[in-house]
Formats: C-alpha cells, structure tokens, sequence
C-alpha cells in the first residue's frame, strides 16, 4: 500500500479538510512525515501572497526529492491549474473532492479535477488524532465582497451545514473523549441564514450534548452579532474570548475596504462583550490602498479606544481578481511593517494588563509538553505553561492563581 502524507497549511477551516481527507484514505497508509510518503497532499491556503509562497516552496523541495504530489486546498483553486500546467504537481483537486481522494489517488495518470463551489461535506468526522480538541465546520463560502479577499472566490457563496448534521458529529466527537469544540468555517457568523437557523440556535443545541465542556468560535463579523447572541455571553461553556475581525479603525478605511461594519457600532459592542469580562481578539490590515498617513493616524488613535486583548493582523497582500487590486495609492511595505508592529505592542500590553486582572480559577485544557512545561489555553485563550510532575495532557485543570509574565502564564501544580 502507498503511503500518504497530509501536508496542511493555513486555518483551522484546512485542519479539518485535512482531518476529512484522512478518514476517506482507505487504501493507503497515512504517515506521519514526509520522509517516510510516497505521496504527498499539500492542503494548500491562498489567503496571502506569503501563503502560496510557502505552498510553492514546499511543493518544489518535496518534488525534488522524487515525491509524488497533488494538490488540494484554496491554492488548487487559485494557483492549481498554473502548477499542474508548469507539472509541478502529478494532480490537483478541489474542495468538493475531498470525499474522493482515495479514488483520486489510485490514479497513474495526472489529473485535474477541481470540481465545484457548491457542495458541503459529507463525511462525519469522528476523530482528530493527536489533537486535544475538535474541530467543527459549520459552513462553508463567504457572501462579503471585502476589497482585499480572495476567499470567497475560492470557496464559493456561504451555504451552512445542516444543524442535525453538525450535532450528530459533536455527539459522536464527545463520547470519543473530546470536550472542547472549535467551530469553523469561511464566515461563521453567517451560519443559517439559509436555513432558517443561526448561529445563536446552533450554539444552543451543541451545548446540550453530553460530554462538551468548551465551545470555542472561530471569527465572527461585528454585524453578525445579535441580542440572540448577546444573550449567550453568560453561558459557562462559552469561551470567555471571542475574535471578532474588525479589518480597521478608520471609518474612511472601512469604506474603501467595503466592509460592512462601521465604527461607532463596532466601538459599543467590543466595550459591551469586554464589560462581561471576555477577552476579545480581531483581525486588522495594515498598509491596504488608500491607507494614507492621515487614515493610519485616525485608525490608530480609534484602535487604542478597544479593549482588543489578541491580535491577528497582517500587511496587505495583492490578490488579483480582488477590487483592492485595482486601486492605486499602495502603502510602502516598510512603513505597513512599521504600522504592524506598533499594533502588535499595543495588543501585548493589553494582554498582559487583562491576564494580570484575569489570573484567577483559570480553566485549562493542557494540549502539548514543551521541554519542562506541559501547556494550555484557558477560558480567555491565554497560554497557560504548566510544571508538574504528572503527565498532564489532554486533561481539564483548575489554576487557583497563575504567576502573570510578558510571555504568557505559569502555574506550578504539585499533585
């Protein structure tokens, strides 16, 4: 039997392709390494020019050492045809032919086949290997029509899974030992609205099963966010972090980006969920077209008003066939580094500021063991290093009182 390797890149939307793919391998032996492959799945992400980058480096270094490649992912649907035409790649398929990869892969001749932007999975995933957590995807496809984003190019219109669907796969996920649940998917917060649900009512039911302890959110959009969620903010097996993707601070900026939330609203909700003691993490872009010195100043001085705690931002990136492509009034990519950094230390400190007032009956899920610490996340997803002699992993503990550092905090347990 040939043995297969799953290479994933990019979000936890592509951990579970990967984790979908597995389970429908079933005449091939999944290893663990590239080394030891015959072939190799590069489950690839385009979101950024430093992803495809990434991919493609990949790719030519795993071809030169004589392995068989194929590609999946949003890169199969943005670069594929390009690789499997230069036969940097022996196949390529696309997102809705996950389920037939054990098919695709018995195949001696190349092949391209990249299917549709309209299909959702049918694979009930069961388990997530060595994870400590699951991953749910909810949905797929994205309806926004921001500036910058390729993504919905890539996985097509937003469509949700059905609610007995997703809740037969966390009830079979919890009574496999998983508590904690992720949800994921390309615009999460737009779950039900094609099928007469939401994600309010989803969260609801997937908290009723026996066994989840943890529900944790994947982004959400400001819009997205209604009294029928607000009212879950006091629910104990919410994640006390939500990551709600801003983009910006400049209300101009938001416009030329063609976002759809605006700043005065944005500003209120993130101060109303942080009263009820979340942590609250965003996405920003720093450097898009038309981000003068003026708007940056603006942006800026509006983003110290947030209780943002995390921070996942980038310097903008040219995606052809986007709008923002088309703009002129590019950023200099030293001053967006330089405009990234002062976001990212502003973030620090505020992070650091809400563990030292958040150090308490901290609830930690311990996931790996990293040289003499056993480490975790707890309820506001702050690293949580732990010394103890016993092996920890995949255990639920309580910290009474964690020591609060720069780089995260530590806790020593005795027994």
């Amino acid at each position: 039997m040939n043995r297969v390797y799953l290479k994933t890149f990019g979000c936890r939307t592509n951990i579970y392709d990967s984790q979908i793919m597995a389970q429908n391998l079933k005449d091939f032996i999944l290893v663990e390494s590239e080394e030891e492959a015959d072939i190799i799945v590069v489950n690839s992400c385009t979101v950024t020019n430093s992803a495809d980058s990434s991919a493609r480096s990949y790719i030519s270094a795993q071809q030169k050492r004589g392995k068989r490649i194929v590609l999946a992912g949003c890169g199969a649907m943005s670069k594929g045809e390009e690789l499997f035409g230069a036969q940097k790649v022996f196949g390529v398929f696309g997102h809705s032919e996950k389920g037939n990869i054990n098919t695709l892969l018995k195949r001696e001749t190349p092949f391209f086949e990249p299917g549709d932007l309209e299909s959702l999975d049918e694979t009930i995933v069961e388990d997530f290997s060595s994870r400590t957590k699951a991953f749910i995807k909810i949905q797929e496809g994205c309806d926004f029509n921001c500036s910058y984003c390729i993504i919905p190019s890539v996985r097509g219109r937003a469509r949700s899974q059905s609610e007995e669907k997703i809740l037969e796969q966390v009830a079979r996920l919890a009574s496999n030992g998983y508590g904690e649940f992720v949800l994921t998917g390309t615009n999460i917060g737009s779950y039900g609205k094609d099928r007469e649900s939401s994600i309010a009512q989803l969260l609801k039911r997937m908290s009723q099963i026996r066994g989840v302890r943890r529900i944790r959110l994947g982004s959400l959009e400001p819009v997205q966010i209604d009294d029928a969620f607000m009212e879950l903010l006091e629910e104990p097996w919410l994640e006390r972090h939500l990551h709600i993707a801003l983009q910006h601070t400049s209300e101009e900026m938001l416009r030329i980006m063609r976002r759809r939330n605006a700043l005065d609203r944005d500003l209120a909700l993130f101060e109303a969920i942080s009263e009820k003691g979340f942590a609250l993490g965003t996405d920003f872009i720093v450097g898009h077209p038309g981000e003068s010195e003026a708007l940056w100043e603006e942006g800026l001085a509006n983003f110290k008003r947030f209780p943002i705690t995390h921070l996942h931002a980038f310097t903008y990136s040219r995606r052809e066939g986007t709008h923002a492509a088309t703009l002129g009034h590019s950023v200099n990519g030293k001053i967006a580094k330089q405009r990234l950094k002062i976001l990212e230390s502003l973030t620090a400190e505020k992070n650091l500021a809400f563990r030292k007032s958040h150090a308490s009956a901290l609830q930690v899920l311990v996931e790996e063991r990293k040289g003499d610490w056993q480490v975790g996340y707890d309820q506001y997803y702050n690293r949580v290093f732990i010394d103890s002699p016993l092996n920890l992993q995949k255990e639920w503990i309580e910290i009474a009182h964690a020591d609060v550092r720069e780089e995260g905090n530590y806790a020593v347990l005795t027994q």
